[in-house]
C-alpha cells in the first residue's frame, strides 16, 4: 500500500518537477529584455496597424493562419513588456516537456528516465532556440498538437474517438506551420515500433489523410511559389548535408544556430561531435537495436519536412530534439557502463550547448532594447532626405544589427523602412553602433 501511495504521488510531482526544472533553468530567457530579430518588431508593427491574416489565404507560402493570428494578438498586448511575451513561450516549452514526460511514461519509460529526457530535450539547444524566439511560435504550436495526437491516441477509448482526435489536432499542426506534416510520419513510426498496435495504423492513416488534403490544396504553391529568402528554396540534394547537420549541432556548444555547423570546415569540433554521435548511437545499440532504430527513423520523421530545404535551422529541429532525447533517455536503464558514460558525456555537453544559446539570445536582447529605441529616435529626428546612414563599429556584431534593420515598418510609432541605411567603413555615416547598441554621432 505504502508502494502505491508513493506511485499516486509520482504521478503529480515529478511531471510537476520537470515543469518547475525546465522553466527555472531557462532563467536567461525569462529575464531578457528585448528582442532576436527582425520578425518581432515587424509582427509588433502589423499588430499595432490592426492586421489580420485570413484564414483561407491558400495560395501564399507560409500558409500559418492559427501562427500569425495568435502571433498578431500576444503582440498588441504583450510587445512592449519583453520578459512577460518570453515567460510565455518559455512556460509553454515547459509544458511541451512535460506532455512529452506524460507520452514517454505511457510508451513504457520508467518515471526518471522519461524526466530526465524531457528535461534535456526542453534545454537542449534546439528547444532553447525555439523558446527564447518570439518568430519560433508555430514550431511550438506544431509540436503541442504533434504531442497532444500521441497523448490522445494512448488515453482514446475507441479507434474511433483517437482517429477524430488526432485529425483535429493534425489539422490545428498543419494551420500551425508547414513542419506538421511530419505527424503522420511520427506516427507511422510508433505504429512500428510499439508493437504494431492497430490504433497506432489508423490514427496514422488518420492523420495522413488530413495531411494528404492539405497538400492537394497546397503543393503546386510550396513547390512552385515565389518565395523570400533562398532558404526556403528546396531539393532532394539539400537532404544528406541537412540531416548530418541537425546530427552534429547538438554537442558543439560554442555554435549559435545550426546552419554555421560546417561554416569552417570539418575541424576538430565536427570530429568530436561525430565521435560523441557515434558513441551514443553504440550506447543506444546496446541497450537494444530497436532503440537506435527508434532514434534514427524517428528522427527521420520528425526531419522529413525541413530535409530538402536549402538551409537548416534550430527551430526546424524542435521535433526531432523531442524523439531523440526520449529514445537516448529510453536506452539509459538497459544499457552498459561504457553506453552510460557516452550518453552522460553527450547529454552534458547538449545542455551545456543549450545554456550557451540562452545566454547569448539574452545578450541579443539587451543589444535591441537599446538599439531600436536609440534608433527610432535618430530617425524621427533625422531631416535629409536621404536614408539614415549607420556604421557597425569595432567589437559590434555585424549580424545583430542587420537582423535588427532588415525590413522594420515602425518602431515605437516612428516610421523605419528604407530609412535607414548601413554602410561600409569607408563611407560617411552620420552615427556608430557600439557593440552594446548605443549610437554615437559622428557630426
Amino acid at each position: 500500500m505504502a508502494a502505491a501511495a508513493r506511485r499516486s504521488s509520482r504521478g503529480w510531482w515529478l511531471p510537476a518537477g520537470v515543469f518547475a526544472v525546465v522553466l527555472l533553468a531557462q532563467w536567461p530567457l525569462l529575464f531578457n529584455p528585448g528582442y532576436f530579430s527582425h520578425d518581432e518588431l515587424q509582427w509588433a508593427a502589423f499588430a499595432q496597424r490592426g492586421t489580420t491574416v485570413g484564414w483561407f489565404d491558400l495560395d501564399v507560402f507560409q500558409y500559418r493562419p492559427l501562427t500569425f493570428n495568435l502571433w498578431l494578438w500576444l503582440s498588441h498586448g504583450l510587445f512592449d513588456t519583453p520578459q512577460l511575451f518570453h515567460a510565455l513561450l518559455v512556460a509553454w516549452g515547459s509544458v511541451n516537456a512535460v506532455l512529452l514526460y506524460t507520452a514517454g511514461r505511457r510508451f513504457g519509460m520508467q518515471a526518471w528516465p522519461a524526466a530526465f529526457g524531457a528535461a534535456a530535450f526542453a534545454l537542449g539547444p534546439y528547444a532553447a532556440y525555439t523558446h527564447g524566439w518570439i518568430g519560433t511560435l508555430g514550431d511550438l504550436l506544431w509540436l503541442s498538437c504533434a504531442l497532444l495526437a500521441v497523448l490522445g491516441t494512448q488515453l482514446a477509448r475507441s479507434h474511433i474517438a483517437a482517429a477524430v482526435w488526432v485529425a483535429l489536432w493534425t489539422a490545428c499542426g498543419l494551420l500551425s506551420k508547414e513542419a506538421a506534416l511530419a505527424i503522420p510520419a511520427l506516427l507511422a513510426v510508433a505504429w512500428w515500433f510499439d508493437e504494431r498496435k492497430p490504433r497506432w495504423l489508423v490514427v496514422a492513416i488518420a492523420s495522413g489523410t488530413i495531411a494528404a488534403f492539405y497538400l492537394a490544396l497546397r503543393l503546386e504553391v510550396l513547390l512552385y511559389m515565389p518565395r523570400e529568402g533562398a532558404q526556403y528554396t528546396i531539393g532532394l540534394a539539400n537532404v544528406p548535408l541537412r540531416w548530418l547537420e541537425y546530427q552534429l549541432f547538438p554537442p558543439i556548444f560554442p555554435l549559435l544556430e545550426v546552419f554555421t555547423t560546417f561554416r569552417r570546415g570539418f575541424g576538430w569540433p565536427l570530429v568530436i561531435a561525430t565521435l560523441l554521435w557515434l558513441g551514443m548511437c553504440f550506447a543506444l545499440w546496446q541497450a537494444g537495436n530497436r532503440l537506435l532504430a527508434l532514434f534514427l527513423f524517428g528522427g527521420i520523421a520528425a526531419l522529413a519536412p525541413v530535409l530538402p530545404m536549402a538551409s537548416s535551422w534550430n527551430q526546424y529541429a524542435y521535433g526531432f530534439a523531442a524523439v531523440t532525447a526520449m529514445c537516448i533517455a529510453a536506452a539509459w536503464p538497459h544499457t552498459t557502463r561504457v553506453g552510460r558514460f557516452a550518453i552522460t558525456v553527450f547529454a552534458t555537453l547538449v545542455v551545456l550547448h543549450g545554456a550557451v544559446v540562452m545566454l547569448r539570445m539574452y545578450q541579443v536582447g539587451r543589444v535591441q532594447s537599446v538599439f531600436s529605441p536609440a534608433l527610432a529616435d535618430a530617425v524621427e529626428h533625422h531631416r535629409a532626405a536621404t536614408p539614415l546612414r549607420l556604421r557597425i563599429g569595432d567589437g559590434a556584431k555585424d549580424w545583430i544589427f542587420r537582423r535588427l534593420t532588415h525590413d522594420i515598418p515602425e518602431y515605437q510609432g516612428v516610421a523605419i523602412g528604407e530609412r535607414v541605411r548601413l554602410v561600409g567603413d569607408g563611407e560617411t555615416a552620420e552615427y556608430v553602433i557600439e557593440a552594446d547598441g548605443h549610437l554615437i554621432p559622428l557630426r
